[in-house]
């Protein structure tokens, strides 16, 4: 039950980052970061709110915040 007690959180946390860093990149709307990168708006609202996510997912989620992989799971 811990185990996955600290996934959920890791997922949170991980969604946190992915929040920060869209809006660092200059997108306060996820819509319009999913339409210019290629990926579903609500897709990017489950990733933000806490949704497991595919690594190929990651890596080119990663791209389009233009980060490494590593960067984006900073602080997990």
């Amino acid at each position: 039950m811990k185990k996955q007690a600290k996934k959920k959180g890791d997922l949170e946390t991980f969604g946190a980052r992915v929040k920060e860093l869209r809006k660092k990149a200059g997108y306060t709307s996820q819509e319009i970061f999913a339409y210019d990168h290629g990926f579903g708006r609500v897709q990017i609202n489950q990733w933000e709110r806490g949704a497991d996510i595919k690594l190929s997912s990651m890596i080119k989620l990663a791209k389009a915040l233009n980060v490494t992989v590593s960067e984006l799971v900073k602080g997990m």
